[in-house]
């Protein structure tokens, strides 16, 4: 296990103590911004550059007011500016939705995929995490394929590749049926 993982595991672990304790958090600093409550948790590990614990001590404190009382967290990311989906002011897991034809009578299905957008702003499905319908994760599959491209996260100017999670779950606003399991006396 490297150090990024084991600090970001430190930071996670953090976030999961009790309310009591929650009170006495670290500021969080992402690139050089404040980041509040838990939005920092919204960063996929695989896109932290480098993490730094700050002391609690006097200097920390001039530098970045009383919250710092608790110490800081200073998080750098492997790029400066994120990717953006700029083609349509809705989220892409919703455009991707929006594009694929499923009936109100279709069963209520999900697929998850990790997906990264390219330097030139294309998306490559990497990896398939959940799929309860071959027919829905092959229309995601060609609805993403014919999407337009990104406007990709860059760094010192640059463009970079970073990692995404796409969540469709079609029909829109029906939950997933609960799992049926077998208890064996």
């Amino acid at each position: 296990m490297n150090i990024r993982t084991i600090l970001f595991l430190l930071v996670a672990a953090a976030v999961a103590l009790p309310l009591s304790a929650q009170e006495q958090r670290p500021v969080y600093i992402v690139n050089g911004e404040r980041y509040e409550g838990d939005a920092f948790r919204e960063i996929p590990p695989a896109e932290i550059e480098r993490m730094e614990q700050l002391p609690a001590d006097e200097q920390t404190i001039e530098r970045y007011g009383s919250d710092a009382s608790n110490g800081v967290i200073l998080i750098t990311l492997k790029y400066d500016s994120k990717a953006v989906f700029t083609a349509d002011s809705l989220s892409f897991d919703r455009y991707v939705a929006r594009r694929i034809k499923w009936d109100a009578t279709d069963p209520v299905a999900r697929v998850v995929y990790r997906f990264k957008v390219q330097c030139d702003g294309s998306v490559v499905l990497t990896d398939l995490l959940e799929s309860t319908d071959g027919r829905l994760r092959r229309k995601v599959v060609k609805a993403v394929e014919e999407a337009p491209r990104w406007s990709p996260a860059t760094k010192d100017g640059r463009p970079v590749e970073t990692e995404h999670v796409l969540r469709v779950q079609l029909p829109e606003g029906r939950a997933m049926p609960p799992e049926r399991a077998v208890i064996l006396l």
